[in-house]
């Protein structure tokens, strides 16, 4: 089992930046992928980013590609998500999710493929 607590959210306007923070607790996922996922309010749950086992692979949603950057630090078993030049489009809660072990692909980027949630973190971009 794994627990997952997202920090770092807030209320910025737009071009600002935040770093989300995703503290694992319960079992290391050192090996494991982990994800951002973001929900707007109305709309699906999206992929945004995930980082493989060793972070030395990445994959970004289009939509914040060159804007965000997914980094992991596995002795503090955390996760980071930077996220630069904020649009108001990029406003919804934020999501950290990790699988139950190892996956096929290194960033998955379906939310089938994750396991374990965080509560969530939210971030607003004012215009």
């Amino acid at each position: 089992q794994v627990q997952l607590v997202e920090s770092g959210g807030g209320l910025v306007q737009a071009g600002g930046s935040l770093r989300l923070s995703c503290a694992a607790s319960g079992r290391t996922f050192s090996l494991y992928a982990l994800g951002w996922f973001r929900q707007a309010p109305g709309k699906e749950r999206e992929f945004v980013a995930a980082i493989n086992w060793g972070g030395g692979s990445t994959s970004y949603a289009d939509s914040v590609k060159g804007r965000f950057t997914i980094a992991r630090d596995n002795a503090k078993n955390t996760v980071y998500l930077q996220m630069n030049s904020l649009k108001p489009e990029d406003t919804a809660v934020y999501y950290c999710a990790a699988p139950r072990g190892y996956t096929y692909l290194r960033t998955p980027r379906t939310i089938a493929d994750y396991d374990y949630w965080g509560q969530g973190t939210q971030v607003t971009v004012s215009s």
